[in-house]
């Protein structure tokens, strides 16, 4: 039997302030973050947003402590599930890749080869399938297989999504029980699961899962806690002028201020490891928003770090990979039905369909709003906080 490795796949984050421009030209870089009609503007356009958000961002990260805990977390959660499958009799390396800041992807590769590994599970720390996340680690890997031969040799498996797998879901339901208890009605807490949000486009126009398998997560997470609390889902961290996900989250919070309650449990759902999303946005933007609508009681799940179940849930996922077959990169990204894993490669010039939607709406009316913004200084990039 060959040397068997996990590579786990997360977004990075800038371990320290003066890696938050950088951080940020990395991530708005990304073709499934930002979708231009000529490829040659994606870069010039990221250094542009990098260097006018960097000040606000650095700020954000300023009052986490100036740095995201990202890295150290996946690092741990890596160390963990290496110790639990090798007590499940799996001995097996596992390796950190990240998308936008170190250890990257490619360096985790680079540990891959020279430790020959050859049976590699790539598990991506998403519970839900997005083409902005997993999506966009899939097709950076897919690359790397093709054209590194060294590569072509090692056997991988990948597990896509894991949002309904059981040992997650009773993870995330333990920790809403723990936090349940510090009120004095617990039955009667509202319970508000926030999920980062993803343009509306990538759903309606790409095809993306992300919303089916948040709004099935959510269901199943309270099947799971079986409690009558009520809940909500929202969706947070929107950016630009285009129509994300909805309900946002500080929208729902206001209205569910506006309705009397007083009670609220914030259950970060799309992120297993604390970062600037939950630290900065959920406990410090949120918890304002909330208090300003008039709710008294504002509380928040912790992050699944290295929950025990969940590493164990994690590890369960590993094996059973190792055990069966798997979609390949190929089949994970060619479209399916009206699914378009990589919409951005399929823009069309001239009077059809696709060129109104996506040339007409995304470059013309992107490039001059962000070209009048910059020139005003107004807008609505401006109101929430790109520029």
């Amino acid at each position: 039997m060959g040397r068997v490795g996990v590579l786990l796949l997360n977004l990075g984050g800038p371990d320290k302030i003066e890696d938050v421009r950088p951080f940020l030209y990395n991530l708005f870089s990304d073709p499934e973050i930002i979708r231009l009609p000529i490829s040659s503007l994606q870069k010039p356009l990221a250094w542009l947003i990098s260097t006018l958000r960097a000040e606000k961002s650095q700020q954000n990260y300023l009052e986490i402590g100036g740095g995201s805990p990202l890295r150290r977390i996946t690092e741990a959660q890596a160390q963990a599930l290496e110790e639990q499958l090798s007590a499940a009799g799996t001995d097996a390396r596992v390796y950190v890749g990240m998308r936008y800041w170190h250890p990257f992807t490619e360096e985790a590769i680079f540990k891959i080869k020279r430790d020959r590994i050859s049976e590699l599970v790539i598990l991506p720390l998403y519970p839900q399938f997005s083409i902005s996340t997993s999506g966009s680690s899939f097709r950076v890997l897919e690359q790397m297989w093709r054209e590194d031969p060294a590569m072509r040799i090692v056997k991988y498996k990948i597990v896509p999504s894991w949002y309904d797998n059981p040992g997650y879901l009773e993870a995330m339901a333990d920790l809403i029980r723990q936090e349940l208890e510090h009120y004095s009605n617990p039955h009667e807490v509202h319970i508000f699961f926030s999920a980062h949000g993803v343009p509306q486009s990538y759903v309606t126009e790409a095809g993306d899962p992300y919303q089916y398998e948040i709004e099935q997560c959510t269901q199943k997470i309270m099947e799971t806690l079986d409690r009558p609390n009520p809940y909500t889902l929202a969706y947070q961290s929107r950016v630009g002028p285009v129509e994300w996900l909805k309900p946002y989250t500080e929208e729902a919070l206001e209205e569910l201020g506006q309705q009397g309650v007083k009670d609220l449990l914030v259950v970060p759902i799309s992120f297993v490891s604390e970062h600037i999303e939950t630290l900065q946005e959920i406990d410090i933007e949120y918890r304002e928003v909330a208090e300003n609508a008039g709710i008294e009681n504002f509380g928040r799940v912790p992050a699944l770090n290295t929950h025990p179940t969940f590493i164990k849930a994690l590890a369960e996922m590993v094996a059973e990979a190792l055990n069966n077959d798997s979609a390949t990169f190929a089949e994970l990204t060619r479209p399916k039905k009206n699914m378009k894993m990589y919409p951005q490669e399929r823009w069309q010039w001239g009077l059809t369909t696709t060129a109104e939607v996506w040339n007409g709406r995304l470059a013309m009316l992107g490039f001059i709003a962000l070209i009048v913004e910059l020139v005003s200084g107004h807008g609505p990039l401006h109101f929430v906080g790109l520029l």
